[in-house]
């Protein structure tokens, strides 16, 4: 027994297919936008598929972007002796928010993973190699810091450091506002290893 109209049951069951997206927030998303203005849902419609049609991958640092190289690429004032590396693009937003690192970023698009079948030629290593020149000073590897970070900063630590670039790991430790008591021990280690002088 159905129980929506088909095309309600066709939204619902999209709306599902989405990263953390429940089969009763696809329901409440899908009566939400039954509720708006017809001129809304055909902005919100138009708009999905407008950065579907128009967003790439930058051809140098392979974030993503509507214009190619993208606007990071091409600034003027950027430091082109620091290239930080980063699995995703959403942690190039997440370091540009900072508004304190000022070189260029290269994404990986993903993590060196085993596990899920995921190896150094599944993401963009070779691309980050091309891009080490006499320029180039120093690498920042700001992967996550979990197991398939880790492994993949390892890994491009040893094939980095031969190519007489310095390289470096972006620190990790106790968040700000967090407390001692209730950080594991790892979380603890990684914050003693990274201390430095005040």
């Amino acid at each position: 027994m159905a129980y929506y109209a088909k095309p309600l049951e066709r939204l619902i069951e999209e709306l599902s297919r989405l990263p953390g997206i429940g089969p009763k927030t696809a329901q409440r998303l899908a009566f939400y936008i039954l509720k708006m203005p017809e001129e809304r849902v055909s902005s919100l419609a138009e708009a999905i598929l407008q950065a579907k049609e128009s967003i790439t991958y930058c051809s140098i640092c392979g974030n993503l972007t509507d214009v190619d190289p993208c606007s990071i690429c091409e600034a003027p004032y950027r430091d082109k002796n620091v290239i930080m590396v980063v699995e995703d693009p959403k942690d190039v937003v997440a370091i540009e928010k900072t508004r304190d690192y000022k070189g260029l970023y290269h994404v990986l698009h993903g993590a060196i993973s085993p596990l899920e079948g995921i190896g150094p030629d599944d993401i963009k290593i070779k691309e980050l190699l091309a891009r080490i020149t006499p320029e180039v000073k120093e690498i920042i590897l700001a992967t996550n810091p979990n197991v398939e970070g880790e492994a993949t900063a390892m890994y491009l630590a040893k094939l980095l450091k031969p190519l007489g670039v310095k390289v470096t790991r972006i620190a990790h430790g106790i968040p700000m506002g967090g407390d001692l008591e209730y950080a594991d021990e790892v979380t603890l280690t990684k914050a003693l290893e990274g201390r430095r002088e005040i």
